[in-house]
């Protein structure tokens, strides 16, 4: 299956930095604040090009637009804004520092950040995060897990992924094979395997690892792992077979958890917003329409307000 990604937001085109850090200059000067503006900017220019705003900025004005914005915002649409002024790799260690630190541990964020990596991403976060906080990313998540999860999460932390594209057809019958004997062919599960053959293998290896497996047992691994586990390895080990097949259906799935029931789980909603809006965002709009019978826009406009919906509107696009 080729999943080709699209993005929702793509650098503009023409581009003027020292107009864009004199506009939001303005919007941020004298009496009240222009958050429009801010909006209108920041929502459509890439990553790339908020790093350049930022450092015209700096050089014009003598001053840090992230904490100028820091001063004239607050709140939910704060955090958005400034989620956009990080760079990508930069904010994924933060948040993965954020859902470790403290009591207890969000092991929920750790699976989606994560589980959804390749070995490439997976190397700029290691080495990103010990540079932000001088702590190997690896001795931080040994202190906070424990036990077949640790473990799992360990393997995908120190790149043992196959890169890109590596598929083999026999190798992918025999791990097929050695899943349902690790799990539905046995009393207990084995999950020493599950973690193995899911954390080593390329997602285009994986994909026919899951059709050998469905062709073998007459079901899917999905329903295998609903049995066979609980806690944050069913979680995890979810994820990852999810993406594999369509990360935006993932990504679909864990947005729609954000905003059903009691409470909006702000954080998440932001950080998968923010985080694949120059990805895959489109996809996962399109998947969730397909899963839930209701436009992404439509769910946001609902569960948000202000100018936290707004800044999340523009970032998804469309209605």
């Amino acid at each position: 299956m080729d999943y080709t990604p699209i993005p929702a937001v793509v650098p503009v085109d023409p581009f003027d930095a020292a107009a864009d850090a004199a506009a939001l200059r303005d919007a941020m000067k004298g009496l009240g604040t222009n958050e429009q503006e801010i909006i209108d900017i920041l929502t459509a220019r890439s990553n790339a090009q908020r790093q350049q705003i930022k450092e015209k900025y700096l050089s014009e004005y003598d001053c840090d637009l992230i904490e100028d914005l820091k001063s004239e915002l607050g709140g939910i649409f704060e955090e958005v804004i400034i989620a956009l002024m990080m760079p990508p790799v930069e904010y994924m260690c933060k948040q993965l520092h954020k859902a470790m630190e403290g009591m207890g541990t969000d092991d929920s964020t750790l699976v989606e950040i994560l589980c959804t990596k390749s070995n490439e991403e997976m190397a700029e976060i290691v080495q990103c995060y010990e540079d932000m906080y001088d702590r190997p990313l690896a001795e931080h998540l040994c202190s906070e897990t424990d036990g077949h999860f640790r473990r799992l999460l360990t393997l995908i932390i120190t790149g043992v992924r196959d890169p890109v594209g590596i598929v083999d057809t026999e190798k992918a019958k025999q791990q097929a094979e050695q899943l349902y004997n690790a799990g539905e062919d046995k009393l207990g599960t084995d999950e020493e395997v599950f973690n193995r053959i899911l954390a080593h293998g390329s997602f285009a290896h994986l994909r026919l690892v899951f059709e050998e497996y469905k062709e073998l047992s007459g079901q899917t691994l999905e329903q295998a792992i609903e049995h066979e586990m609980a806690g944050e390895m069913h979680e995890a080990m979810m994820a990852i077979v999810e993406c594999v097949q369509s990360p935006a259906a993932f990504f679909a799935h864990r947005l729609f958890d954000a905003i059903s029931g009691a409470g909006t789980a702000d954080t998440t909603l932001i950080r998968i917003i923010v985080s694949r809006s120059e990805i895959d965002l489109g996809n996962i709009k399109d998947e969730f329409e397909r899963i839930y019978n209701r436009t992404l826009f439509s769910a946001i406009m609902s569960e948000t307000s202000g100018d936290y919906k707004k800044v999340l509107c523009a970032l998804i696009g469309g209605a």
